[in-house]
């Protein structure tokens, strides 16, 4: 996959070293994503202790999705924030279209915790898909520290001021200029933070707001929300910008999530082989871009 990469079979059958004939090479490709199973909390912790930092760390979750003749493929990611990229850890298909709900999110969550513990997460960012009264609940339970986008539209219950659209409390901002909000407002049943920044959306020329609500740390949240980027940054390494995930034709998810399993270690290795070569070897100069 690293020499190649791409995950398809036929392009890495035809990869391998040896004097096996590329038709010997296609059926053990085969034979490995049907018979093989990578048991996913063994890799997360084998991903866990190759992490070229230390805890506590900062995670992203997001999805991916693409379809396959009839077949939707829907992956819900959990990730560790680092320079620039995430690095895969704990996943769940989704035999669905569409969002992930706040049960599939907590059970992602909940193995993250049972391996490494809350004291290992310095904060996690969520775009505007992870939001909700029992998500945020689930979160301030647990004391994870968070920074997640809101719809504009969304209402808060502010004290002394009544019901309003979010947007409303920042609406006198001029463009660029941000905000932290004094005190805090009820978002559903929890009480929550918000910070926001008002902005112009380049494409189509309209007023946004950049509405983050957290849970402490609230001079920090639009700095911090930034880095939710980083996992897009690690879904366009998996996909077209590196492995090519999206050329598998493998339709079950079983085999899919081990041909995640895969890439998922690919790309440590040459994340790693990368800070090696940078520190030991020669620097890699970083484009502007």
């Amino acid at each position: 996959m690293c020499k190649l990469q791409t995950v398809s079979f036929v392009k890495l059958a035809q990869g391998f070293e040896g004097q096996a004939t590329y038709e010997s090479s296609h059926r053990r490709v085969q034979r490995f994503f049907a018979e093989f199973l990578i048991e996913r909390r063994l890799l997360a912790r084998l991903i866990f202790a190759l992490l070229p930092s230390k805890p506590p760390y900062r995670l992203s979750m997001d999805r991916t999705n693409w379809q396959f003749g009839s077949l939707d493929i829907n992956i819900l990611m959990l990730s560790v924030c680092y320079k620039g990229v995430a690095i895969p850890l704990l996943w769940k298909l989704l035999p669905k279209r569409g969002n992930s709900n706040a049960t599939e999110r907590q059970e992602l969550f909940d193995d993250y915790i049972e391996l490494f513990g809350c004291s290992s997460i310095s904060g996690f960012m969520g775009d505007r898909e992870f939001i909700g009264d029992e998500w945020f609940g689930y979160l301030i339970l647990n004391k994870v520290p968070f920074y997640i986008r809101l719809r504009e539209n969304m209402k808060v219950r502010v004290p002394g001021k009544g019901e309003k659209k979010v947007f409303w409390l920042f609406n006198h901002l001029r463009v660029g200029v941000h905000m932290h909000y004094s005190g805090l407002v009820h978002l559903g049943g929890n009480l929550v933070y918000l910070s926001a920044i008002k902005t112009i959306d380049k494409a189509t020329g309209k007023i946004e707001f950049v509405i983050i609500a957290s849970f402490n740390k609230q001079d920090q949240a639009l700095i911090n929300y930034k880095e939710r980027w980083q996992i897009e940054t690690m879904f366009r390494a998996m996909k077209t910008s590196g492995f090519n995930i999206e050329d598998t034709h493998l339709n079950k998810l079983e085999r899919l999530s081990t041909l995640i399993s895969v890439v998922s270690i690919a790309f440590i290795w040459a994340y790693l082989a990368g800070i090696d070569k940078h520190e030991k070897i020669v620097t890699i100069k970083v484009k502007k871009h």
